[in-house]
């Protein structure tokens, strides 16, 4: 089948090595000898010296080169970039779903952390946290003030070391302090339940090592109980993507064999490729075919059971594949908003043992030829977020947002201008929003029955009316479509 890219994959090169002096340098590009501009690269060491010898105070030398590689590469493009050791072990913690930590999906409330979920069988489920538990204090330090992010730092750590959490439990009126050992942690990237007797919602959050697993585990789980099947809901919003393969995988589960997904092309011979609705696309062992076991059990129900995908802004990369799939065969009815726009492919390069390039290598196209970089994927029904309108639709980023983006095409994008204007609506929108206790704020969670957009898609499956946005339109570029 030849050498597949993956948005995320390993791929071995070698040290490049000499002097920056050295007239004949080379370096070896996938094959081909490739002469590097001798002047710049002379200029790079005479930069490199004068700051060496003449900055105010003395710098290191593996610092300087560091910086130097990373804005190399991130001046490419939004998605390239240079992994230190420390960011390439939290990205492969991010794609492989494995991190070390106490095993909880959190959010932010009061400036507290909020349980949104102890993910099942961790160390948080085993000590009892519960969804709605706040965390006051991770170790000696309070939780007010910290960022997401930084309360996240703390709690993971080394295998087998302790962390105390600090729990108020509002619903028991008490406080009480949990010493949970960590461990590591599988992620749960799929979510599946009954919403309505014959009607299952499936949300894919992220396409992860394990998400084709969990979506085949889950959704033969619902095949398995007692009210038969009539509809699904595949629910891919604010899913930011992730591994080519399992989108691929995850898109023949609802279409026939062998009917081509997505196809890639760029400037190495390898990145010209069509991926297929077969296992040999997606399967990573001769005995692992989660998707065709599914099939299996389910009698080939799934491949004609009646499908609406879910997609809004926050759909990107990987979800935008399945989605542009789906849709160009005509399999799903499309229902939200138009998606992110990320339609380049990414290949993660190792460079030493704990350091990596990830450089964007091709575009991607649906199966019927459309190149959705900086524009995305529209779907058939456009909804708002509630049955109030759009609130913060407008304050999320979009691929033709981003500062160095790929262009659809050959022509530059005009500014838009209405998009900014909605923007500093939406803004203060937030603002009023913030100052709400948490029940009466807006955009309730995915999947509850609160959820607006989910409510319009199950009307769709029943053929009931579905209330369609009056505002949302598709956005427009100049750029024109154009294959590689």
């Amino acid at each position: 089948m030849g050498q597949k890219l993956k948005i995320v994959g390993w791929v071995g090169v070698g040290a490049l090595a000499g002097a920056l002096t050295t007239v004949s340098l080379q370096t070896v590009a996938r094959g081909n000898m490739t002469p590097l501009p001798l002047e710049e690269l002379q200029q790079l060491a005479a930069v490199f010296s004068m700051v060496k010898s003449d900055y105010v105070e003395p710098v290191d030398e593996k610092k300087l080169i560091t910086e130097a590689i990373s804005g190399m590469v991130s001046s490419l493009d939004p998605h390239s970039q240079y992994f230190d050791k420390k960011s390439f072990k939290e990205f492969s913690e991010g794609t492989s779903g494995r991190f070390v930590g106490v095993g909880i999906e959190i959010t932010q409330e009061d400036g507290l952390v909020k349980i949104v979920s102890p993910i099942e069988g961790s160390p948080a489920d085993r000590a009892g946290l519960k969804t709605n538990d706040l965390i006051t204090k991770i170790d000696d330090t309070a939780v007010k003030g910290l960022s997401l992010n930084e309360a996240v730092k703390r709690m993971r750590g080394e295998p087998k070391t302790k962390v105390v959490l600090t729990i108020l439990r509002k619903d028991e009126n008490r406080s009480f302090p949990v010493t949970i050992v960590r461990e590591e942690i599988k992620t749960q990237s799929v979510k599946a339940k009954m919403v309505e007797p014959g009607y299952a919602w499936v949300r894919v959050s992220q396409f992860q090592e394990r998400t084709v697993e969990d979506f085949a585990r889950k959704v033969e789980e619902l095949y398995k109980q007692d009210t038969p099947l009539k509809g699904m809901v595949l629910d891919l919003r604010n899913d930011p993507g992730g591994l080519l393969d399992a989108a691929v995988a995850l898109s023949a589960a609802f279409l026939p064999e062998n009917v081509t997904v997505v196809s890639t092309n760029g400037q190495l011979e390898e990145s010209k490729f069509i991926y297929k609705a077969s296992p040999q696309f997606w399967r990573r062992n001769s005995n692992n075919d989660p998707i065709g076991k599914l099939t299996q059990a389910t009698g080939g129900g799934l491949k004609k059971l009646p499908l609406v995908v879910l997609v809004n802004e926050g759909s990107a990369s990987a979800s935008e594949i399945v989605a542009g799939a789906l849709q160009d065969h005509k399999r799903a009815t499309l229902m939200g908003s138009q998606t992110f726009g990320k339609g380049s492919v990414q290949t993660v390069r190792q460079l030493g043992p704990d350091t990596a390039l990830k450089i964007t290598t091709a575009r991607y196209y649906t199966p019927n030829g459309r190149s959705i970089q900086a524009k995305g994927i529209v779907p058939e029904v456009m909804l708002d977020e509630t049955s109030e309108g759009n609130v913060f639709a407008a304050l999320r980023t979009r691929e033709a947002d981003l500062d160095k983006h790929l262009s659809n095409g050959k022509e530059a994008e005009k500014k838009d201008l209405e998009r900014e204007k909605a923007r500093e609506e939406a803004i203060k929108k937030l603002e009023e929003e913030a100052k709400k206790p948490v029940a009466e704020r807006r955009l309730p969670e995915f999947g509850s029955d609160k959820d607006f957009q989910l409510q319009q898609a199950l009307n769709q499956l029943k053929g009931q009316p579905v209330k369609v946005s009056t505002t949302l339109a598709e956005r427009k570029n100049d750029s024109k479509d154009s294959k590689d």
